[in-house]
């Protein structure tokens, strides 16, 4: 891992932790989705949208999206398909074949199997 990958890594945990403890500390008088259907403040949003918790939660969230995707596009394999692991695997899997052909049809053990009737039994002729 190079060294930006480590500094956002370390950032992407202290806003993670924030913003757990962000969320635990704002109260629930009114403001869930339990308040919206009960009818719990005077605007759409409630009365206190604007508050200081509620702007704080929001930019922490939006940095804890923005260095997801950044860690993600940082830390990704090489190629864009994938990598090399992706591609041994769809070549082990071709060589090996289909479950269904194996099953539609089975290799040739040398044995022949007896005849199945079709007819009940004891059935008039």
């Amino acid at each position: 891992m190079n060294v930006l990958s480590i500094v956002l890594l370390v950032f992407f945990v202290i806003i993670a932790v924030l913003l757990v403890l962000l969320v635990l500390v704002q109260n629930e008088e009114g403001d869930s989705m339990g308040g919206i259907f009960a009818g719990g403040g005077g605007s759409a949003f409630g009365s206190r949208a604007g508050n200081m918790l509620t702007k704080t939660t929001t930019v922490l969230g939006t940095l804890f999206l923005v260095l997801s995707l950044a860690l993600a596009l940082i830390n990704r394999g090489p190629g864009a398909s994938g990598g090399v692991e992706a591609e041994g695997l769809r070549m082990s899997t071709e060589a090996a074949g289909s479950w269904l052909d194996e099953e539609l049809n089975p290799p040739d053990t040398g044995v022949e199997e007896a005849p199945v009737e079709t007819e009940a039994p004891g059935a008039l002729e």
